[in-house]
Order: structure tokens, then sequence, then C-alpha cells
């Protein structure tokens, strides 16, 4: 049975693409003005949640690039679940890319620093994670099993998203971070309602 990234081993992931990751990538212009350019010229004007932001959300982006990768190796899924998961990665991949280089950028570690008290707590803590076991689950079903688990576990993952987003919304200081959750945060609702309705039809 294959192990899935945990929360460290995407970490070191993280760590690695950080030294990898090329100053320029294709853009896509997000519809509060956040980018996929490359993270030179980003603001440095920054506090600590715009900082744990960005760490906390690239293993999530990651896990969900990873849960839709599964789904789109599978034969039989509708093109509905098909287009979903398609979306999901093209969106979610891209944003992995600017978030490294924005860390990057500002000379930050890929993992947050434990922060007491913190609302977004620390990695292990964060909302919508699969653990390994749900994600050998997802690996191993099939047809509307599969479109089910896919479906019921990515709503969760994009509901801790939101509130993740929401929080940098609120309490985040950097535009071109905050941009980025606020278009987070209204492409996973939109896509939330979309899951649901896909999954009564299941």
């Amino acid at each position: 049975m294959k192990h899935y990234l945990s929360l460290s081993a995407v970490s070191v992931a993280a760590v690695i693409a950080l030294a990898g990751c090329g100053a320029a990538s294709d853009t896509a212009p997000g519809q509060n003005g956040a980018t996929t350019e490359s993270a030179a010229g980003v603001s440095a004007e920054r506090n600590q949640n715009d900082v744990m932001f960005v760490q906390m959300m690239l293993p999530h982006h990651t896990q969900a690039v990873e849960m839709s990768e599964m789904v789109l190796a599978k034969e039989g899924m509708s093109v509905e679940v098909t287009d979903l998961a398609t979306r999901i990665k093209d969106t979610q991949g891209p944003e992995i890319k600017l978030m490294e280089g924005w860390l990057k950028d500002w000379d930050e570690p890929a993992e947050p620093e434990p922060m007491a008290g913190h609302d977004m707590g620390g990695m292990d803590g964060m909302d919508g994670m699969m653990t390994d076991e749900q994600m050998n689950a997802l690996d191993a079903a099939s047809g509307p099993e599969a479109e089910r688990l896919f479906l019921e576990s990515m709503i969760e993952h994009h509901d801790g998203a939101v509130a993740m987003a929401e929080e940098q919304i609120s309490q985040g200081k950097n535009v071109e971070v905050t941009a980025l959750a606020q278009d987070i945060a209204a492409a996973q609702k939109a896509e939330i309602v979309e899951m649901r309705s896909l999954l009564e039809g299941l």
C-alpha cells in the first residue's frame, strides 16, 4: 500500500521545490489581482499572518493536487468529476509555485514556526487535510465510490482552505497574499457548491 505525503513529507517537498523554483513562471491573473508571476517584486510588507498563511497553504494545496491526480489517473470517472479535478490541479499547481516564490523572496522557511495561541494552529492542525488512511482509500477506490470519496474529501479540504483564507483576509497585511486568499475563498466556495450538487447526483 502506498504511503502518501504526511505533513512532514510535504514540508520536505516544499523545501526542495523552493530550492528549484525559477524566477519566472506563466501568469494567470486572479479575480482579485493575485497572479502566478515571479515573486520578484512582491511587496516586502508583511506580518506573521501573511507568512503563516503561505506556509500552511502550500501543503494544503499540494495535497489537493495529489487528490486530483489520483482521480485523473482512474478509468471510468464521470466527465463532471474529471473536469473538476482538472480545474483544481490547473489552478492550485500555479498557486503553489507562486507561494514558493514568495517565501523564497522573503527568505522565510517552508514550515511555520510554532505560535502558541494562533488560530491557524500548527501544521498538524490544518483544517481539511486528509490522513494517509483516507488518501489510501481514495487511491484504492474505483467507479462511483471513488467519485464519492473524492467529492466528500475535497469538500472538507476546501472548507479548511476557505477558513484559512478568510483569516488571512481579516488579519493579513500583504496586499498580494490577501488578494490570493480572496481568490482562493471565492473559487473554493463555488467549487463546494458544485461538489455538493455532484454528490446529490451519485
